[in-house]
């Protein structure tokens, strides 16, 4: 089962998130200082909490401007949801389940309210009856069992029409309700003669009650089959020796700091033991009693002694032996070098985190980097709060990896995304090397422009606030700083949006064996424009081969008129949008598939302005979209093109916009042969 939505509210910093989707696999919450990332974790978790996970407390959870009015009772915290996920289960999910006619796209809604308490509903399913629906079976059941004349009968009837009498019309027969009307149909089972009135009305009500109870079966099944919810945070820190006597008192005294030893408990829920049975195991060798060589009673019990002491240090032995090679693996993995070894070790009382290297010489944990400390800590505590059923667990990482070197960060990444391929993870970061360039729709921006409104988050990449989106332009910056001297040939574009078109019409004429640009033409997004020549200067002092696409607007005619551009490309290598469409004045790159387009923006962004692009077709469709509509961007209208196209394929666009295309992609690969 995986989160298809969520929504965080009433939960400190967060009056009302709005509801976001989730990614199935991997989705990546960004945002500045002080916006709220950590809060809509810690409140998620609450959806599906693990043991370990600290109960809400309004005294300290709800929203500031809420406490004094929770406190004085004019807000009751049973009514203030907390998060609310939306769940869509697996094939596996369902599968045993006797589903009812008519279910279709079954999901399971599960809210955490601030006390404490946690419900679900059930979407998908066939409307289920309501009081008001049973009403009339109700009355008749209760009139038949009035005329009777047993006065058990009578009670039954006054019992079941009070009852009716005290539920909402629009109650549904579900829960509570459902429970209410089986005790009383019950109770009058007895008291009525077969192939009486009363026995068909109740036979009616009965019906309703198991169509009722069936979908209540299905809700409990999902609800069972909720996943764990872990968060982790970089607080949570492994220390490198333990002392277990120590721990297993403050254990057993309840004088637990959670800060400093949450990290030691974890690694001990992932040994497998709790601080005093190693602490126990750590005890020494048993001694002979007095009287030992003459007694065989005395022998018999130091041998049984013996033996047993024996077998728990081998058990603790190879325990931590088998959790060190575990945590081994997972760190080569990362860390990419094959002659790191952990090793878990019991010096007496002190439980030791040991790192092994090339040198052969084990050393405490703390003797190793921050980077690398953090990375120990986090398989460990994700291994013992997701009780190695890394199938199912929903993973929220708090700014993992923050301490790793930005090179470390990006072998992070592969392993969230291999963690991701069993667990839905979300995690928060500042780091754009903790978001690839590929992984831009992955990306929830959180930002909070005024603490009144509270945290909000954003699905798509249009914010209030320039600084909480910094982290994916420094990522596509490192991404395009990396790759630009890695390819031969370069078409150097305006901007981002000119990139999504060509990348994505690239994609879709490929796919059905259409004109391409050659293989190992690398595109390059400038920015703007005027920025062109910059990006082609230093491309072309490396001795690569250039090219430009510059739209035939007033923009591009003056990048395009630039001496200094001329001399570096030459008019064979400056291609313009306007040479490859016919009748389009001022032609942008969206004009190559102006038909197209206005068609997507009438109907994926609600901009109907089909019918002024066909009779004004000397205009540029992106003049024609501003002029009549506000909020138009180019972004917007460019990301869903990317989606439609990927849908309909090529063929969905037509013949002057596929000739286009052909005369665009011919005109580039002659620049750059």
């Amino acid at each position: 089962m995986r989160v298809e939505s969520a929504t965080v509210s009433n939960f400190r910093c967060v009056i009302d998130s709005s509801q976001f989707e989730v990614e199935p696999d991997k989705t990546i919450l960004v945002g500045i200082n002080e916006a709220g990332k950590t809060a809509l974790l810690k409140a998620l978790q609450h959806a599906s909490p693990t043991d370990d996970t600290a109960s809400i407390d309004w005294l300290f959870d709800a929203p500031a401007a809420m406490v004094d009015d929770i406190r004085r009772k004019n807000l009751d915290p049973a009514t203030l949801a907390v998060a609310r996920v939306v769940m869509r289960p697996e094939p596996k999910d369902l599968a045993g389940l006797s589903l009812p006619e008519g279910s279709d796209d079954i999901r399971l809604v599960m809210t955490a309210w601030m006390n404490k308490k946690r419900t679900y509903s059930v979407t998908g399913l066939p409307s289920a009856p309501t009081m008001g629906d049973a009403e009339k079976a109700i009355l008749r059941l209760a009139g038949a069992m009035n005329k009777q004349s047993d006065e058990d009968a009578k009670q039954v009837a006054k019992a079941i029409s009070d009852w009716k009498d005290a539920q909402a019309s629009d109650a549904a027969i579900s829960g509570e309700v459902a429970a209410g009307l089986k005790t009383h149909l019950d109770a009058a089972l007895p008291l009525f003669a077969e192939g009486s009135a009363a026995e068909t009305h109740w036979d009616a009500l009965s019906g309703v009650l198991k169509s009722a109870l069936a979908r209540d079966k299905i809700g409990k099944h999902l609800a069972d089959r909720m996943p764990p919810f872990v968060y982790y945070s970089s607080y949570f820190a492994v220390r490198p020796r333990i002392h277990l006597n120590r721990l297993a008192e403050r254990e057993a005294s309840g004088e637990i700091d959670l800060d400093y030893d949450f990290g030691n408990l974890q690694l001990l829920k992932f040994l497998g033991f709790t601080a005093k049975e190693l602490s126990d195991m750590a005890s020494e060798a048993p001694e002979k009693g007095h009287n030992y060589d003459n007694d065989v009673n005395v022998q018999n019990q130091y041998k049984q002694e013996l033996a047993a002491h024996e077998r728990r240090v081998t058990e603790r032995k190879r325990a931590l032996q088998t959790a060190g090679a575990r945590l081994t693996e997972e760190i080569r993995r990362v860390w990419n070098d094959d002659r790191l070894t952990i090793r878990l070790d019991v010096d007496g009382q002190y439980l030791q985190t040991l790192v092994e290297d090339e040198l052969g010489i084990p050393v405490e944990l703390d003797q190793r980097s921050e980077g690398f400390r953090w990375l120990v800590s986090f398989f460990v505590v994700f291994h013992a709060q997701a009780k190695d059923d890394l199938k199912d667990a929903i993973l929220l990482l708090d700014e993992p990896g923050l301490s790793l070197h930005a090179l470390k960060q990006q072998e992070f990444r592969k392993t969230v995304s291999r963690l991701a391929e069993g667990n839905q993870i979300l995690y928060t970061t500042h780091s754009p090397f903790m978001v690839g360039s590929d992984e831009l729709d992955l990306v929830r921006i959180v930002e909070m422009t005024d603490r009144k409104t509270g945290t909000k988050v954003h699905t798509r990449l249009a914010v209030d606030d320039p600084k909480s989106i910094y982290p994916l332009q420094a990522a596509l910056g490192y991404d395009l700083a990396q790759s630009m001297f890695t390819h031969q040939k370069n078409l150097v574009v305006e901007g981002v949006t000119d990139l999504l078109y060509v990348e994505a019409l690239n994609s879709a004429f490929a796919a059905q064996g259409g004109a391409t640009l050659d293989d190992g033409i690398a595109l390059v997004p400038a920015g703007s424009a005027s920025k062109v020549v910059y990006y082609s200067t230093i491309l072309t002092s490396q001795d690569l081969k250039v090219a430009a696409l510059l739209d035939s607007d007033a923009a591009g005619d003056k990048a395009a008129e630039q001496e200094a551009l001329w001399q570096l490309l030459t008019n064979k290598r400056i291609l313009r949008t306007g040479d490859h469409i016919t009748g389009v004045q001022r032609a942008e790159i969206e004009d190559l598939l102006r038909v197209s387009l206005g068609l997507v923006a009438r109907d994926e962004c609600g901009w109907d302005s089909v019918a002024t692009i066909a009779a004004q077709s000397q205009r540029p469709i992106m003049e024609i979209l501003a002029d009549e509509h506000t909020g138009v961007s180019k972004w917007k209208l460019a990301r869903a093109f990317v989606r439609w196209l990927a849908t309909n394929g090529a063929d969905a666009l037509t013949g002057d916009e596929q000739r286009s295309w052909a005369s665009l992609v011919a005109a580039a690969n002659r620049s750059l042969a």
